[in-house]
């Protein structure tokens, strides 16, 4: 189980990463399998936002539920994807399932923690990094697919990495539209809706955008056919400066993504029992 003493439990939940989210999207949309899941089975274009906002919870639950749920949250996620088959945009046939498309996605999820946190200012070892691999590998195993795909080891995965870049992905439509600012961009949420949506819209169709193109590797970049200048590379550091310096004044509870929070409280309130529990009575003679 990933607990608090994981690196995974010290990064993923990091409630900056949702300004990222656009970057390990667009990776998984940019493989074949994943573009025509998205196309042809998920509403993610009657609704971008909502389709994001809603999978990021479970996937953070994975993480973050704890010893007694963690694996049905894992069960829940992977058995959503059973049904979704079909072909690709290039006639091949396709499963949700199938392991080299399921462990991309987890890829992705992984990397980017590495990656988020580079882009904050808070670079991780090449010592940490190998430990974050460790625990993914154990963090993939609770899905309970075949471990086939899966790096034995870090200096793996990056090679693996490497030539999914080169060879693995494609300039996919649902990539592409990403970029394009054709897709629809309704409020996320109901109570959305109206003047506050006004007001937010613009906002959520730029600034993720913009930071999931600067943030994406190079190859993609170049495979996408999008442009990133050295302007942009000083406007996205002008912009992600005050998550790096101003992030220890916000509360704490709002560093945390939602569903991670609710896992730092519980492991909090359980260590305050055990604490409790072990500490000697001090009205007691020695």
């Amino acid at each position: 189980m990933l607990g608090p003493d994981t690196l995974t439990w010290r990064h993923f939940g990091d409630a900056r990463g949702l300004l990222f989210v656009i970057r390990p999207g667009v990776l998984q949309a940019m493989h074949p399998a994943i573009d025509a899941a998205l196309r042809q089975h998920s509403d993610f274009f009657e609704n971008p936002w909502n389709r994001l906002l809603r999978s990021s919870g479970p996937i953070l639950g994975v993480v973050y539920d704890g010893p007694a749920t963690a694996e049905q949250t894992a069960g829940w996620v992977r058995d959503q994807h059973r049904s979704i088959k079909g072909k690709d945009a290039s006639g091949r046939p396709y499963h949700a399932l199938s392991p080299e498309a399921y462990y991309w996605a987890h890829a992705t999820f992984f990397e980017s923690i590495i990656s988020v946190q580079a882009h904050l200012g808070n670079p991780l070892s090449r010592l940490d990094q190998e430990r974050l691999y460790d625990e993914s590998i154990g963090w993939y195993e609770m899905y309970g697919l075949t471990m086939r795909p899966v790096p034995p080891d870090y200096a793996a995965f990056e090679r693996y990495w490497a030539d999914m870049l080169a060879d693995g992905l494609e300039a996919t439509e649902v990539a592409l539209g990403t970029f394009t600012g054709e897709m629809r961009l309704p409020a996320p949420y109901p109570l959305l809706e109206g003047l506050p949506w006004m007001t937010l819209r613009p906002l959520f169709a730029r600034v993720p955008t913009f930071v999931g193109r600067g943030t994406l590797p190079a190859a993609a970049r170049e495979k996408l056919g999008l442009s990133w200048s050295k302007a942009d590379e000083v406007a996205l550091r002008g912009l992600l400066a005050p998550l790096r310096h101003g992030w220890p004044l916000v509360p704490e509870r709002l560093r945390w993504h939602p569903r991670a929070w609710t896992g730092v409280r519980r492991e909090a309130a359980r260590n305050a029992v055990r604490s409790s529990a072990v500490a000697p009575d001090m009205r007691s003679p020695a």
